[in-house]
């Protein structure tokens, strides 16, 4: 059996503050709702069944002579336990309810409405440039006959008998400590504290009615898919004029037909003929802002990409814009006529490149005839 005043982590003349202040530093320390650890609840009753003795004078005195066995302790301390966290936290600051513990908190108020979300549809090219789009919900908004207080015209909205207007009610229990304090939420009036005896007949006292609203939500140019825009306040509004929620908007972006985003750079793999590749050639490209020329060098490689600086998607918390890379992939003709296929030969002969000999007989006709 550890020694009372060990366990208490004082002199075996501390006096009654000494005590007192000694308890609250180590219940904080070791009460189970602070202390995740396996032994602090173990530790939390040994103190405070050593407290509740040494706290009282008649007790103590039969323990600094006979010991714990003879000292007349009925068992650890349940205080703290019944009242969890908050209670705990409450003696702690407040004295344990000395002198009548913590008072009443104040009223909480109307709770807040629901988040809303839904999802916008873009095109891609409205991820570069930007755009505003009109975004339709469904959601809870002030009820226009009684303008959210939820009473019937004519009537008012009364104050709660068993809160006084507060949401919360008191409880006191004394234990040997003294007093204690604890503070729940009114079961009359759902914490609002506030009584309708008439409700409104359009919102059935709840303050909102259902509707559909329409905002104009502005999208920012370099936006993407899955990007979520949060709008503060148009969400639905709270019961008896409580706050209105966050409406949050999910982007999803339609592929483009040949243009791949990757970060804030546009990527394209352009398809070019083997002579325009070996001879050179100038390009129409078509960009998202507009025609471009697209100078393939003579001799160009399969793989060699060309950047086109600040044609990409603009930087949505930033200034400038990614760039626009083309990169050209090199297509071997398949469809030759005869005329295209001797010239090409000549051109392996002049080379001095070995190719496959020229299909006779049936099928090679059949091919001619099909092409």
């Amino acid at each position: 059996m550890s020694d009372y005043y060990e366990l208490l982590e004082v002199s075996s003349t501390a006096s009654a503050d000494e005590l007192k202040k000694a308890y609250r530093r180590l219940a904080r320390q070791y009460h189970p709702d602070v202390n995740p650890a396996p032994e602090a609840e173990a530790k939390f009753k040994e103190i405070s069944r050593a407290y509740e003795t040494l706290s009282d004078p008649e007790r103590r005195a039969r323990y600094d002579r006979f010991g714990p066995e003879d000292a007349g302790a009925a068992g650890p301390s349940n205080f703290g336990f019944g009242g969890g966290l908050d209670d705990l936290l409450g003696m702690v600051m407040d004295g344990f309810g000395f002198g009548g513990g913590r008072g009443p908190r104040g009223r909480p108020g109307p709770p807040r409405g629901a988040d809303l979300e839904t999802v916008v549809d873009l095109a891609f090219e409205d991820t570069v440039f930007g755009t505003e789009k009109d975004v339709t919900v469904r959601t809870a908004v002030t009820c226009p006959d009684c303008s959210g207080s939820g009473a019937a015209e004519g009537t008012t909205v009364t104050t709660c008998s068993d809160c006084g207007g507060a949401g919360q009610v008191r409880r006191v229990r004394q234990s040997f400590l003294g007093q204690m304090v604890t503070t729940n939420p009114c079961g009359r009036c759902g914490a609002s504290g506030e009584m309708i005896a008439s409700p409104c007949n359009r919102c059935g006292g709840d303050g909102r009615v259902t509707e559909e609203r329409t905002y104009p939500v502005e999208m920012p140019a370099g936006v993407d898919s899955g990007t979520t825009l949060r709008l503060t306040g148009r969400g639905a509004v709270g019961p008896r004029g409580g706050p209105a929620g966050d409406l949050y908007v999910h982007l999803r972006v339609a592929a483009h037909p040949y243009l791949v985003r990757q970060g804030d750079d546009l990527h394209h793999r352009l398809p070019i003929s083997f002579t325009q590749a070996a001879l050179g050639a100038t390009i129409a490209y078509e960009s998202l802002d507009g025609e471009v020329e697209l100078v393939v060098p003579a001799g160009t490689q399969t793989g060699t990409v060309f950047r086109f600086r600040e044609l990409g998607v603009p930087q949505v918390r930033g200034r400038g814009r990614g760039d626009l890379l083309v990169e050209v992939a090199i297509e071997t003709p398949t469809d030759l006529t005869e005329e295209q296929e001797e010239l090409l030969r000549r051109f392996a002969d002049l080379r001095g490149e070995q190719v496959a000999e020229p299909e006779k007989g049936f099928l090679a006709r059949l091919r001619s005839v099909i092409r």
